[in-house]
């Protein structure tokens, strides 16, 4: 039996004998929309107008190089819709949302943006999370997050937020708010909603925005320079798109995350001994840092000390210093001391919080890592257990377990299984 999994740019040909029991899980099949720029210019054209009026100014943030979004059908269509609105080609601003990512420059620049013309001609910046000077102070959440954003965005006019609604392992979907925070939240901002204690909440999870103290946190500081608009997107395991809307920021992600829930959540009947995994492919596996939501969202269905086998990439490596860092005081001090370390600050470390969800990971049960893209001491720093072939070790672990019921999850962290045996509600809000 051959399954591809995302791997890459490209499919990891995955083979398993035939007489297994193999549970491919899927999302149902997605509408497609026929004509997409068509149906671009038509959702701008309900709302665009009557909210652009007046504006002399405009900001647009689009996610990095980590989300594929379909920038390239949709930023020429809302950009000729500004200039048609009046508003100057040279103040019309696109800022990259990055969060605590590295900047996106050159070619990669390019291919986040999707379009010649407007990579000529649209001034595009990055936003830098380390820079006081870039952000505007706009008091405290309730939960006492400091709340500081990019000034570029806040002073515009017209505050737009292009992205793609998608599972999200920590803030419930993807996209929406995200934007605006962490994508351009000063690093003190990002730190404090990022704490452990806030993550490790029970609602801080995969496809919950009901009850989920991050999402409420990130609503609120979006709050903050309300008014936003939002374009979303949601697209089909061949990332094409399936849905999309444009409308007032908050209302506007609730809708586009109802309609992600219906495909992306997969009820299974039954939790596996042995899971399979990709990390979604490009750009999604170009890190392990990354890398950490496929396992998450696959051990959904990983049955206590079964074994999660995941393909990833990796081929930019593990990811930032301050997540090497973060990897290295793992190594160090065990799962334990690290969780014990975190939950002794208000403020978690940059980028530790990605360690944090693969100890969650862990502790269902062993997780194996196939991947091309990592050095031998990068390896040595993953905290789990790295194979040199992905079809011996599965079968290795099978012939010990003496089970051959395997599901495999070829899309990664897109989808997300839910074993219905638990009584877990489907639902973004309870």
């Amino acid at each position: 039996m051959r399954i591809l999994l995302r791997y890459g740019k490209g499919d990891y040909p995955l083979e398993l004998p035939d007489d297994w029991n193999v549970t491919v899980l899927h999302k149902k099949t997605m509408p497609v929309l026929d004509e997409p720029v068509i149906e671009i210019d038509q959702a701008l054209d309900a709302r665009l107008p009557e909210v652009a009026a007046g504006c002399q100014s405009a900001c647009i943030l689009i996610c990095d190089v980590t989300r594929p979004v379909p920038n390239g059908l949709i930023l020429p269509v809302l950009i000729r819709r500004l200039l048609e609105g009046g508003i100057a080609q040279d103040k019309i601003t696109i800022l990259v949302a990055t969060g605590l990512h590295r900047p996106n420059r050159g070619d990669e620049l390019r291919e986040v943006v999707g379009d010649d013309w407007v990579y000529r001609n649209i001034r595009i910046e990055n936003h830098f999370a380390l820079r006081d000077e870039d952000h505007v102070d706009l008091g405290t959440t309730g939960r006492g997050t400091p709340i500081l954003l990019d000034r570029r965005f806040v002073e515009a006019d017209l505050r737009l937020a292009v992205g793609l609604v998608e599972p999200h392992f920590m803030a419930g979907y993807s996209g929406g708010r995200k934007l605006v925070a962490p994508g351009v939240a000063h690093e003190t901002t990002i730190r404090k909603f990022h704490s452990a204690a806030m993550l490790d909440h029970a609602l801080a999870t995969n496809c919950r925005l009901d009850g989920n103290p991050l999402h409420e946190e990130l609503m609120e500081i979006a709050g903050k320079v309300a008014p936003v608009y939002g374009l979303n997107v949601v697209l089909n395991e061949e990332r094409e798109i399936a849905f999309l809307n444009f409308g007032e920021l908050i209302a506007a992600h609730y809708e586009a995350a109802a309609f992600a829930a219906d495909f992306a959540e997969v009820p299974v009947d039954e939790t596996f001994r042995t899971v399979i995994a990709s990390a979604a492919g490009y750009p999604l596996d170009a890190t392990y840092y990354q890398t950490v939501k496929g396992m998450v969202s696959a051990s959904e269905v990983l049955a206590p000390q079964g074994a999660l086998f995941i393909a990833s990439a990796c081929n930019e490596g593990l990811g930032s210093e301050d997540y090497r860092r973060a990897q290295q005081r793992l190594m160090q001090l065990g799962a334990d001391g690290f969780l014990k370390d975190i939950h002794s600050r208000d403020r978690a470390e940059i980028d530790e919080w990605q360690t944090q969800m693969q100890i969650r990971a862990m502790k269902t049960g062993a997780i194996h890592l196939f991947t091309q893209g990592l050095s031998t001491a990068e390896k040595d720093l993953t905290g789990v257990n790295c194979v040199d072939s992905l079809e011996r070790a599965v079968i290795e672990w099978v012939g010990i377990i003496r089970d051959t019921n395997v599901a495999v999850i070829p899309e990664g962290p897109y989808l997300v299984p839910r074993c219905t045996v638990s009584g877990r509600v489907f639902s973004i809000f309870k």
